[in-house]
Order: C-alpha cells, then structure tokens, then sequence
C-alpha cells in the first residue's frame, strides 16, 4: 500500500514557461491543456508557454491554469503505473484540483467552476479596496489577537492562511492591512510584506464571491472521493458529495488551514508528501510544518 500523499499548490505558483520541460518528455500532458483550452475558449498552453505573466496572473486566468496543470501531471503519474496517494489535500484553488483528481467532479466542470471563481473573488472587492501580506515570525494566536483589535479600528483584517508555524498571511480592507502590520511588527513579526494579489482572498469580505460560487455549483454534480481528500476548512477528510459542495463554498471566505492540514496527513501515517502541480511552495512548507514528511515536487518524482 502507498504511504504517498499527493498535495496541489493555490494560485503563486503559476509563471510563463511552467510545464515544458515536462511536456517535452511526456507530450500526454498537451492533452489535458486541449481539454482545458475547448472549456475557457482559449489556447491555454500558448499562454502559458507565450503569454504575458500579467495575463497569467489574472485571478480567472491563473486558477483554470494550475488547475489543469495539476490534472496533467496526475494524468501523467497515473500513466506511469506510479503508486496512487492514500490522501489528497489543495491550498485553497488547489483543493478543486484535489477533488478532480479523487473524482469527486468532473475535470471540464472543475475547469469552468474556477474560472468563475477567480471572477467571482476579484468582483467581490474592487481593486485597490483589498490588500493581503505575509506575517513571518509569530505565533498564530498573537497574529488573530492583533487581528481582531485592528478589524475594530479601520476595517477588516484576518489571519486567512495559517501556511506553516511562523508563517501566516493577513487579508481586509487595505487600510486595515496596513495597520495591522505595523501593529504585528511592534509585537515582533521578522518580516512583514505586502503581497501582489489583487483581492483579500479568504476573508469575510469574500462572502459575496461565496454566494455566486453556491449559484454556480448548484447544478453540478458532485461524487464521493475515491481517495479522500484533506478539507482545508476543517483539515478532516469528507464523504458526502453535499457537504462538499458546502465546504468549497465556505472555503472561499474562510482561512485555510494548511498547517492543520499537513498535521492531519501525517498523523494518518503518510511518510512522503508529493506537491502535485508547478512550483515547490508546499513541499517549502511541509518541511518547516513536520520535519519526519519527505516532500518532493512531482517533477523532481518523474524528471529522474
């Protein structure tokens, strides 16, 4: 029995050029993109390997794309005869990801659903209204405390990713944003830094977004997993389609909780974590969440 669990990165992890070196290998992973590119109406392999990186950026740009580069590279693993997870987890956006890959939704319905989700998140807060930062260097409870004063005094600002011991990122109104970090500094916070995104993912403000997400899914139909899959709302395992589709709504305005994550799959006996998707953002963090993980990117697994 594998004792692997698979894991897929959220929106960061997205840059011009990602996945070519591992489709020059493997050509099966063009057509995953092709799939992809019939759903959004666009090239979506130029894109990424053409395009600008301002375009790619752009939230219902980047959340179909590492959405369809996780389902290739799965694809891809799959194809090899490799070792299937015993667990499934996604940061955020790659949660869907890691409902596809458990088929417990449909890839094409995946594809559409998130693009609709950037749409949905970055209507939600006009642009420049919203700020998020990373608060590295204090405990999460003195970041919530210091949150929680703040939101009092000029607006929203939560603790929206608990991303590994020490490290959480912060998101509200702008104002508040501001406040809070000099506020974190005071308290002792090693760095404090704005992030370039465009909308205060994960926070209440998010509520609108939710209810247009709800609307959107209300249709779509939902499985079991058939590998479970790591909830980032909660950090347990869910079977029941229903409260699936309720988590992924709930999710989208609430904090991640990928430290809680990580926790919950090792304690289920994992030994080796692989970061299914461009980029190496969870196999980082995983080190610093629990060191007795081995955690590698998929590339790394499959370009030996």
């Amino acid at each position: 029995m594998s004792d692997k669990a698979f894991v897929f990165p959220g929106q960061g992890s997205q840059k011009v050029g990602m996945l070519k070196d591992v489709a020059d290998q493997f050509p099966e992973i063009l057509t995953t993109f092709e799939e992809a590119s019939t759903v959004v109406g666009y090239d979506m392999w130029k894109l990424i390997q053409e395009g600008e990186q301002d375009a790619l950026n752009m939230t219902e740009v980047t959340q179909p794309v590492l959405l369809t580069s996780s389902v290739a590279y799965w694809r891809l693993w799959q194809s090899q005869g490799l070792a299937t997870p015993v667990v499934l987890a996604g940061h955020s956006l790659g949660e869907f990801s890691a409902l596809v890959c458990a088929e417990s939704l449909a890839f094409a319905d995946a594809v559409n659903l998130v693009k609709l989700r950037g749409q949905f998140m970055q209507t939600a807060v006009p642009v420049g209204v919203g700020a998020m930062a990373a608060i590295i260097g204090l405990d999460d409870d003195v970041i919530d405390k210091i949150c929680a004063e703040t939101s009092t005094e000029s607006g929203v600002v939560q603790a929206v990713n608990y991303n590994s011991p020490g490290q959480v990122v912060i998101a509200g109104h702008a104002a508040a944003v501001d406040l809070a970090i000099e506020k974190l500094k005071e308290a002792g916070a090693k760095r404090a830094m704005p992030l370039p995104v465009s909308a205060p993912f994960h926070t209440d403000l998010m509520q609108p977004a939710g209810v247009n997400l709800k609307e959107a899914m209300s249709d779509l139909i939902f499985h079991t997993p058939k590998i479970p899959v790591v909830h980032n709302v909660h950090a347990k395992t869910e079977s029941d389609p229903n409260e699936i589709k309720a988590l992924m709504v709930k999710q989208i305005y609430s904090p991640v909780k990928w430290t809680d994550c990580v926790r919950t799959i090792s304690q289920m006996g994992v030994k080796e974590m692989i970061e299914c998707g461009p980029g190496k953002v969870l196999s980082g963090l995983a080190k610093r969440i629990d060191k007795s993980l081995s955690c590698q990117s998929i590339d790394a697994a499959l370009l030996k």
